[in-house]
């Protein structure tokens, strides 16, 4: 028995030996003396940095082309009275649109990760130790619940109706990719913003982690911000006629 095991053995063990040094030759071919960990993980960084500029250049280049259109539209203005006056009207609601600056007092509450899991023991899911969608958003409800009337986020002033997505532990915002720490600010009576942050069940809930898993979270209140003027993309869902005999 003992004489077949070592006959079998004695034809596998090159075999082994012929399938490794493949192995060996064609993993320093691929990886070309590099780890191959680290090329997948520069792919994805060089992919990133590349959406995020095209990005850049499409933000760059709508606001160019907006600007074209409002000079326009002013310079149409002044030679049809119909259009003029639905410029003034227009003007006259965009600062409740946030399609102006604006100022005043507020807060600025800021949301940031856990530290590594590595601190706090491997047992911990690291899903508990990042920001989610759902605590950006439970902020913001409560902020306009609290009645803010403007509200930014990290440097982009925000609407009702803008989304916030969140993918990994990152933020998207109307196409710009944002990392933790999350800031939100608010204008509006900072005593009641405050008591609305702090009467939000959802809030309690991120606290609780807050507790737990050291999540990062704070409340500044802020006697004077300037609110930038809202750049999004507006789709319009109602419209109507200039003159009173025309059909929508």
């Amino acid at each position: 028995m003992s004489s077949v095991r070592r006959r079998t053995w004695g034809s596998i063990i090159p075999a082994l030996t012929l399938a490794a040094g493949t192995l060996f030759a064609a993993s320093s071919s691929t990886a070309r003396g590099t780890d191959l960990r680290d090329g997948g993980r520069t792919r994805i960084t060089e992919l990133i940095t590349a959406e995020q500029q095209r990005n850049d250049r499409e933000l760059a280049r709508y606001r160019r082309l907006r600007r074209e259109v409002d000079t326009m539209a002013r310079q149409a203005g002044r030679r049809d009275a119909r259009v003029k006056e639905a410029q003034a009207r227009a003007d006259a609601r965009a600062g409740s649109a946030a399609f102006t600056p604006l100022r005043g007092s507020g807060l600025r509450v800021s949301l940031d990760d856990a530290p590594q899991r590595g601190r706090l023991g491997h047992s911990v899911n690291p899903d508990d130790l990042v920001v989610h969608q759902s605590d950006v958003q439970a902020v913001v409800n409560a902020l306009w619940a609290g009645g803010a009337t403007g509200m930014q986020i990290m440097d982009q002033r925000v609407i009702t109706t803008s989304a916030v997505r969140c993918v990994g532990n990152t933020l998207i915002l109307q196409g710009v990719v944002y990392s933790p720490p999350f800031h939100i600010t608010a204008v509006g009576d900072p005593g009641r913003l405050r008591a609305t942050l702090a009467a939000s069940p959802e809030i309690g809930v991120y606290l609780n982690h807050v507790e737990q898993y050291g999540l990062g979270f704070s409340v500044r209140v802020l006697d004077s911000v300037t609110l930038p003027s809202y750049t999004g993309n507006v789709t319009m869902k109602h419209a109507e006629p200039v003159t009173g005999d025309a059909q929508s």
